[in-house]
């Protein structure tokens, strides 16, 4: 790594080559690297590298991201002496000298970059450094002032009411970076039914109106806290939760009384639309803070209250209201019976009622029971009921979120209507056509992640971009709003090509107008622009924006593709131009650890620090892309790990050892070989199957080294050749050791920069490759022999098939029907004289023809091979070898020669 430093080797700078311009979101500066930033990092540092040797200008920046309220938070708790948060600390490894200094969140953005720079280059990241910059920088803060600027100007930010996920402790929206529980999460509109209850409303949330009709029962949770609230003038009964849910929903609650659930159970309430009469029961299972806490009974059609009645030995019976291909009045009953559910603990009750709620949904059609609603789709019918329902006064409506959020200040999140906030209108649907039109031309990798990208696109409604707290960039136009975390992390790969000049030239905050962007990024308003910064610095920003963008290759998990992502696409088709558009994306799985998840309640959360240290960075990197590729998830072994120290070692043990051997066929065998190696590796690189890239790369032509090895004591061309590519296509994987074992190959600069190698046809040999399988074949079918017999031999005679044979067997390849064969085969005379050997032959063939080799060699190259390598065959087996043509054999053993499956007899 120093050689590295000292020459500059990863600093990119513009010049007259292709280029290549890679880049994976910055980490946040809340604590060290961890396995999963490796896997993602490491995936666009071995694509980068692989592109440096293939002659292309590469690009791999790495900057850090600082914004929102995970820093804040922790300075708070460390303010307040939270023992969890300084336990944490603790053992990540933060000195204690270092921790009363946390109080300071630009303390804990410096200490963080400083680890994350070790751990980066630790890992022997070619990063070009000089472009590195934290989302809090000040000329970053210009970069985000005018992006919000030119989004509001062009309709793209508006202020609005609309659900938001919201922490009520930081008194902010919560993106999906500022939760520790619930990434991905957003809200979900239930509909809340009112059943009568002594001249107030009982209130029940569904997500499926129609099963008001179905309602055999309600269920309250005994021990769960109700309210008897006002709201918006109604006199309700639901969750005391609930209630302070609706009053951050701009409705006006006002609570009258607060009693348990048990109060109530064993009444009865009267059902709206349909009028019945029915019993108020208990059930644990109750949660009092989802929706309204107090829960409808539809026993046909929702396996878990079916069983739960059954549990508590209710006499109700249920109540059909859709009609579903492939069930008859009760689906839920008759699930609960296919799937063997006992009682509502049995785990396939969640299978029962997944299959149930998938089938009704996609095939299911209101029957008769519904009124004047029977015939709709199951799928069609929510939003007419529930327009209706509301217009008949029996329906309302609430927000929830459609799984638990988690703060990351560690409070619960609910959903509140906000007024007057800043959103991004991704409900734009001009705005969304953009996108899609980037995604048709976008390169993914791996192709299969499309779908994904336009489904989001699809559903992407407004997103909140502002939150009151934490750290970032306030909204020019009103600072008592900052950018959010997700908001500010869309066009950065941009400010990448241009922090380096910015840093170089010294250009000071005030001097970055928004005319300066609208320059350097899309052309336009340089005269503008020229008032606030020299010309010439002005020209060499954007001749580096222009030379380095678009941005070929971003890569990220999936778990970031329905926000961060395609966030990333919208962000660019909205403020670039069309050329300027990103070229390629990136999309691998989350990572396991020992095949479980990591984190950190498990014990199995493992930093850079930690792996680099123990394993080494080559073997962790290593390790890393072999684990999956695609979208598969990675999994982290030791014992691969482990073994792969052992095969990295073998090969720079090769790259040191003498090659002075002449050739022979060896020689050409193992560089035969070796074509295909370098040809599968350099495809799997161009697909990102980093995993088949190493196998092929490494792995293989590292055996065909061992066994060239075992054949050969002294090393000839073929053997350096292999070892001089393999060191180079292993490079991207592990650049520490390709560096060691170029050195010892006296290679010319560093490895890193020489060429990645090119399959050679002309040094493609069949007949060599041939015959060495033939060879290996040959002795792996007498070590079976010798395992079976208790006297061990002397001499070994092997027996070459007769060529007669060769031509039938050409012929069985083509057809395998026994009788035509016959006919075909006995077309020959030479056929015909071998009489009944020539019948059985043909018949042995078409019994195993599925085994028949696409290509065999010649029986004079048969012959050849294994003489040549018969005193090698000999030592293997310990046995003297003659090696005989079926022709010219006595004994009855020779017969059963076929091609490319000599017989054996040993005596």
């Amino acid at each position: 790594q120093a050689a590295w430093n000292e020459a500059r080797a990863y600093e990119s700078n513009p010049d007259g080559r292709s280029k290549f311009f890679a880049t994976f979101p910055y980490p946040y500066l809340n604590g060290p690297l961890h396995l999963g930033h490796a896997y993602t990092a490491t995936r666009v540092d071995v694509f980068s590298r692989y592109q440096r040797m293939n002659g292309k200008n590469v690009l791999f920046p790495f900057a850090f991201h600082a914004t929102g309220e995970p820093i804040v938070g922790m300075a708070k708790r460390v303010k307040n002496k939270d023992a969890k948060q300084l336990h944490v600390l603790r053992e990540s490894g933060v000195p204690d000298s270092e921790i009363s200094r946390f109080e300071d969140p630009r303390h804990i953005v410096g200490y963080y970059k400083a680890r994350t720079i070790e751990s980066a280059k630790a890992m022997g990241f070619a990063v070009d450094w000089r472009r590195s910059f934290v989302t809090i920088d000040p000329d970053y803060k210009k970069f985000i002032e005018w992006q919000y600027l030119r989004l509001k100007e062009m309709g793209f930010v508006v202020k609005g009411t609309h659900p938001v996920i919201y922490c009520t402790s930081c008194k902010s929206p919560t993106g999906d970076h500022d939760r520790l529980k619930g990434e991905g999460a957003s809200p979900e509109e239930f509909i809340l039914i009112k059943f009568d209850l002594d001249g107030k409303k009982i209130v029940c949330g569904t997500l499926r109106p129609e099963t008001v009709y179905g309602v055999t029962n309600v269920w309250v949770n005994p021990e769960s806290s109700l309210v008897e609230a006002s709201v918006d003038g109604e006199d309700w009964i639901l969750s005391k939760a609930a209630a302070a849910k609706l009053a951050e929903q701009l409705r006006e609650v006002k609570i009258k009384r607060e009693f348990k659930g048990a109060e109530i159970i064993g009444k009865e309430c009267k059902a709206p639309i349909t009028g019945r009469n029915i019993p108020i029961l208990s059930a644990v299972f109750v949660d009092e803070g989802n929706a309204t806490g107090i829960v409808m009974s539809v026993p046909s059609h929702a396996p878990l209250d079916y069983l739960a009645l059954e549990d508590a030995g209710s006499k109700i019976a249920p109540i059909s209201i859709i009609r579903t291909p492939g069930y008859g009045e009760n689906p839920a009953i008759e699930a609960c019976n296919r799937f063997g559910v006992k009682n509502q603990n049995d785990p396939r009750a969640e299978e029962a009622t997944h299959e149930v709620y998938k089938k009704e949904f996609h095939e299911g059609v209101l029957n008769a029971a519904c009124g004047e609603y029977a015939g709709l789709k199951v799928s069609q019918c929510k939003d007419r009921l529930k327009a209706d329902f509301r217009k008949k006064g029996v329906a309302d409506a609430m927000f929830e979120t459609d799984e638990e959020v988690e703060c990351r200040c560690g409070n619960r999140c609910l959903v509140k209507i906000l007024k007057d906030q800043w959103f991004l209108k991704y409900s734009d649907e001009k705005w969304k056509q953009k996108v899609r039109k980037c995604l048709a031309k976008l390169k993914l990798y791996p192709e299969e992640i499309r779908v994904a990208f336009e489904n989001t696109i699809e559903w992407l409604q407004d997103k909140a971009c502002a939150r009151r707290s934490g750290l970032g960039t306030n909204l020019p136009w009103d600072k008592d709003w900052i950018v959010e975390t997700l908001s500010d992390s869309t066009l950065y790969p941009a400010f990448y090509t241009i922090a380096g000049v910015l840093h170089e030239r010294k250009i000071k905050p005030e001097q970055l107008a928004p005319e300066v962007f609208d320059y350097i990024f899309t052309g336009e308003k340089k005269a503008e622009a020229a008032k606030h910064l020299d010309a010439k610095i002005l020209d060499e920003a954007k001749r580096e924006f222009d030379y380095w963008y678009p941005c070929d290759f971003r890569n990220s998990a999936d778990e970031l593709v329905p926000n961060h992502l395609t966030f990333y696409l919208f962000h660019h088709t909205a403020l670039l131009p069309e050329n300027k558009w990103p070229a390629g994306i990136g999309v691998n799985g989350m990572l396991l650890v020992e095949g479980e998840k990591m984190s950190k309640s498990k014990g199995n959360f493992l930093t850079i620090s930690q792996l680099a240290g123990e394993y080494g960075a080559d073997v962790t990197r290593c390790n890393l892309m072999y684990s999956a590729e695609g979208l598969s998830e990675p999994d982290w072994r030791r014992e691969n790990a482990l073994s792969l120290q052992q095969w990295i070692a073998k090969f720079l043990n090769s790259a040191e050892m003498d090659c002075e051997a002449p050739r022979d066929a060896l020689d050409d065998w193992i560089e035969s070989r070796l074509q295909k190696h370098v040809a599968e590796s350099r495809e799997a690189f161009e697909k990102t199957k980093f995993r088949t890239a190493l196998q092929q790369g490494f792995f293989e032509p590292l055996n065909d080294l061992k066994w060239y090895g075992r054949r050969k004591r002294e090393r000839g061309p073929g053997f350096k050749a292999t070892v001089s590519a393999v060191c180079r296509m292993l490079s991207p994987f592990a650049p520490h050791a390709a560096e060691e074992a170029w050195e010892s190959l006296e290679g010319e600069g560093f490895c890193c920069n020489a060429a990645f190698p090119i399959a050679d046809e002309a040094k493609e040999n069949r007949e060599a490759e041939l015959g060495e399988e033939l060879v290996k074949a040959v002795i792996e079918d007498g070590e079976k022999i010798l395992s079976m017999v208790k006297e061990k031999p002397e001499s070994l005679r092997v027996f070459i098939a007769a060529e007669w044979k060769r031509g039938v067997y050409a012929k069985a390849r083509e057809t395998r029907n026994p009788g035509e064969l016959i006919k075909k085969a006995m077309e020959s005379p030479e056929v015909r004289k071998k009489g009944k050997d020539a019948v059985a032959y043909v018949n042995a063939l078409a019994k195993n023809s599925a085994s028949l080799r696409a290509e065999t060699l010649a029986g004079e190259e048969e012959l050849d091979a294994i003489e040549a390598a018969a005193e090698f065959i000999g030592s293997q087996l310990g046995v003297k070898v003659e090696v005989v043509a079926e022709e010219e054999a006595e004994e009855d053993k020779a017969k059963r020669a076929l091609p490319f499956k000599p017989a054996l007899l040993f005596a």
